[in-house]
C-alpha cells in the first residue's frame, strides 16, 4: 500500500486531519479505517453547544467522548470545536427569555465545563467561532448582547483557566486571504494580544467554494498573523466549484489547488491542515448549496483516494 496522508504528514512534522462525526465512527468500519489515514481530527458537531446540551442543566458528552477516545487511541492531534458560537445553539436556549446576567452565567458555565471535561485530550480549541460579520463589525449574537465585546476576552480567559495546556484559537470563514474581513480579524486579535488575552492562534476555515481564494493571498495572510506571534491553522478546508460550469477535469484542478495551498501555507509557517469531512458523502456542502459540485474532499463516496489526496501525498513525499 502506498503512503497515507498520515505517513507523509508525520515525516514532515505537520498535521493533516479531517472533521469527524461520532455515528460513523461507531458504525462504519470503512469510515474508521479512512479516518486513521490522517494524524489529526476535529469534532465536527459533537462539541457544539446544541448537541452537548439537551437541557439547561444537563450535558451529554457521549459523542464528544467517543471522538476524544478515538483520537487518543490512535495518537491523533485533536481539535475541539467550538466553545462559543452563534449557531447550533440548543432549542431550549431562547435568548430573549434570559436576562443578560443569566446569559453570562450560562456561557461561563458552558465554556468552563466543556474545556475542563476535555483538558488533556483536546490539543487546540476553537474558542470563539465566526464573531466578525461579513459586512464588518462584530456579529449580532446573544453573547454580544449580554456582554458587549468583552465576551471574546472572557471566553478565552475561562478556557485558559479550565484547560491551561490547550492552545486557544479564534476561527472564521471568508478571511483566508487578504481582504476586509481578515483585516478586521487582524485588528481584533492584535487588540486581544495587547490586552493580555490568552489567544494562541487563528484558524482560517478555507471553504474554497465557487471561486477559490488565491493561495498566495492565503500565504501572505498567514505570515502577518505569524508576525504577531500567533499560530495559524487551516481548519475546515474543502474545495467545490459551480456545478453548472465546473472547470474541465475539475478533480484535477481541485487537486492542483489543494497541493498549492498546502505548499504555500507550509512555506508561510502553517503546520496544520484539517479537511472538513472524511469522504465526499459526509460533506456538508451538498446539503448547504446544491449549485456546487458534490465532491469537495480528498476521498470519494467509496473511501477511495482522489487526485487531491494523491497530490498532497506526492508533494509531501
Amino acid at each position: 500500500m502506498s503512503d497515507t496522508l498520515r505517513d507523509v504528514a508525520d515525516d514532515n512534522d505537520i498535521k493533516i486531519g479531517a472533521a469527524a462525526a461520532a455515528d460513523p465512527i461507531r458504525g462504519d468500519f470503512q469510515y474508521r479505517d479512512a479516518l486513521r489515514e490522517f494524524n489529526a481530527v476535529t469534532a465536527e458537531n459533537a462539541m457544539k453547544m446544541g448537541p452537548l446540551r439537551p437541557d439547561e442543566h444537563t450535558y451529554d458528552f457521549t459523542d464528544g467522548d467517543l471522538i476524544a477516545e478515538f483520537a487518543r487511541e490512535h495518537d491523533m492531534y485533536f481539535r475541539g470545536h467550538v466553545l462559543v458560537w452563534h449557531n447550533q445553539l440548543p432549542e431550549w436556549l431562547l435568548p430573549f427569555q434570559y436576562t443578560d446576567r443569566e446569559l453570562r452565567r450560562l456561557l461561563e458555565d458552558h465554556v468552563r465545563t466543556v474545556a475542563a471535561r476535555y483538558a488533556g485530550d483536546v490539543d487546540t480549541w476553537d474558542v470563539v467561532n465566526e464573531a466578525v460579520a461579513d459586512d464588518g463589525g462584530l456579529r449580532e449574537t446573544p453573547w454580544l448582547r449580554a456582554f458587549g465585546e468583552e465576551y471574546l476576552d472572557k471566553a478565552f480567559e475561562w478556557a485558559h483557566q479550565s484547560a491551561p495546556e490547550a492552545d486557544l484559537f479564534y476561527n472564521d470563514y471568508g478571511a483566508d486571504g487578504i481582504n476586509d474581513k481578515s483585516d478586521e480579524i487582524y485588528e481584533m486579535v492584535s487588540g486581544m494580544l495587547d490586552r493580555g488575552v490568552p489567544i494562541d492562534g487563528v484558524g482560517l476555515q478555507l471553504h474554497a467554494l465557487h471561486d477559490p481564494v488565491d493561495p498566495d493571498s492565503v500565504a501572505e495572510n498567514i505570515e502577518r498573523f505569524k508576525d504577531l506571534g500567533l499560530a495559524v491553522e487551516i481548519t475546515e478546508m474543502d474545495v467545490a466549484y459551480t456545478a453548472e460550469d465546473p472547470p474541465e477535469d475539475h478533480q484535477e484542478v481541485q487537486a492542483d489547488y489543494y497541493r498549492e495551498v498546502v505548499e504555500k501555507a507550509m512555506a508561510a509557517g502553517c503546520d496544520t491542515f484539517v479537511i472538513w469531512g472524511v469522504a465526499d458523502h459526509h460533506s456538508w456542502i451538498p446539503h448547504f448549496d446544491d449549485t456546487l459540485t458534490d465532491d469537495p474532499l480528498l476521498l470519494d463516496d467509496g473511501y477511495d483516494r482522489k487526485p487531491a489526496y494523491d497530490a498532497i501525498v506526492d508533494l509531501l513525499s
